[in-house]
C-alpha cells in the first residue's frame, strides 16, 4: 500500500470543466495513487464537452443550484458505488456579464447566486451525502489563498469564499457530533486556469503575484492536486476545519526587494508625488 493509503478508496470529484481545472488535476492525482474517482459535472453539455477527458469513467450530472439534483446525486452515487471515502468540491461561479463594478454596486441576485453555488452548495452536498460517507471520510473544498486581500478584479467572490471557509469550519464541528468525517479547504494563490482567464485584469494580477513569491514562480495546479490528495487521505487525520494555504510565499513577501524597486522607480507611473 502506498504512503497515502488511498488504494480502492472511492472519491467524488465535483467540478471538472476541462484539462486545466483544479478538479481534473485532483482527479488524475487521486487515480494515480489508486483511488476510484467518481465524477460530477454541472450539465449534460459539460458532460459532452468533457467526453474525451472522462471517457469510460463514471460521470454524473448535478447542477448544485438545484437541491433535488444534489439529493439525486447522493442517492445515485451511493447506489452505484457504495460508501464514499472522500469528496472534492471544486465549484465556483460569479456572474460578471456586466463587467466589474464597485463592491457596493453588487446586485443582490448575483451575490446570492454566487454564494449558493460557490459556498452553500458544500453544506447541501455534505448533508445529502452524510448517510453515504465512511465514518472517517474527508471532504475538501477549493478556496483562495487570502480572504483579507481586497482584489478589485475579483469582485464579490472574496467575501463569498470567506463564507466557504467559515462553512467548512462549521461543518467540521457539526459532523464531529456523530462521526470522524473531516472538512478542510485548500487555499491556492493565483493559478492559470480557464476560470481565472475570464477575470478582467487577471493576467496582470497573476504576473504581479508571481513576483511576490519567494521562488518567483506562481503555483502549479499539480501542487494543488497534491495537497488535495493528502487532505483526502488519512495521512492528514490531524487536520479538521483547517485552511491549507499554498501560495509559494506570496502572502508574506510584501517587502520583496524587486517588487519595491519596480513600484518606486522614478520613471513613468511609478513616481510618487514627492518625486515629481
Amino acid at each position: 500500500m502506498g504512503f497515502l493509503g488511498l488504494e480502492n478508496k472511492t472519491v467524488l470529484v465535483m467540478g471538472v470543466a476541462n484539462r486545466k481545472s483544479v478538479a481534473w488535476f485532483a482527479a488524475k492525482t487521486l487515480e494515480e495513487v489508486g483511488a476510484k474517482v467518481v465524477y460530477s459535472v454541472r450539465s449534460q453539455a459539460r458532460k459532452e464537452s468533457t467526453t474525451k477527458l472522462l471517457d469510460g469513467k463514471p460521470v454524473y450530472i448535478c447542477d448544485v443550484e438545484n437541491v433535488d439534483e444534489i439529493e439525486n446525486l447522493a442517492n445515485e452515487v451511493s447506489r452505484d458505488h457504495g460508501t464514499l471515502h472522500g469528496i472534492v468540491h471544486s465549484i465556483a461561479f460569479a456572474n460578471y456579464s456586466e463587467g466589474f463594478k464597485p463592491f457596493h454596486e453588487s446586485k443582490r441576485e448575483d451575490f446570492l447566486q454566487a454564494t449558493a453555488i460557490s459556498s452553500f452548495s458544500l453544506v447541501e452536498v455534505a448533508r445529502a451525502f452524510k448517510p453515504h460517507l465512511d465514518t472517517r471520510a474527508s471532504v475538501v473544498a477549493i478556496s483562495i489563498s487570502s480572504l483579507t486581500i481586497t482584489a478589485e478584479n475579483y469582485g464579490y467572490m472574496s467575501p463569498v469564499k470567506a463564507a466557504l471557509d467559515s462553512s467548512v469550519r462549521y461543518l467540521a464541528k457539526s459532523f464531529s457530533k456523530d462521526s470522524q468525517v473531516r472538512f478542510n479547504t485548500v487555499n491556492p494563490g493565483t493559478l492559470k486556469t480557464s476560470a481565472s482567464a475570464g477575470i478582467p485584469g487577471y493576467l496582470e494580477s497573476y504576473l504581479f503575484s508571481e513576483k511576490l513569491t519567494f521562488r518567483k514562480e506562481s503555483l502549479h495546479t499539480q501542487e494543488i492536486a497534491n495537497a488535495i490528495a493528502f487532505l483526502i487521505s488519512d495521512r492528514s487525520s490531524g487536520m479538521n476545519g483547517a485552511s491549507m494555504v499554498l501560495d509559494a510565499g506570496m502572502g508574506i513577501n510584501y517587502f520583496d526587494e524587486e517588487v519595491i524597486r519596480l513600484a518606486m522607480r522614478p520613471e513613468g507611473k511609478g513616481r510618487s508625488k514627492n518625486e515629481e
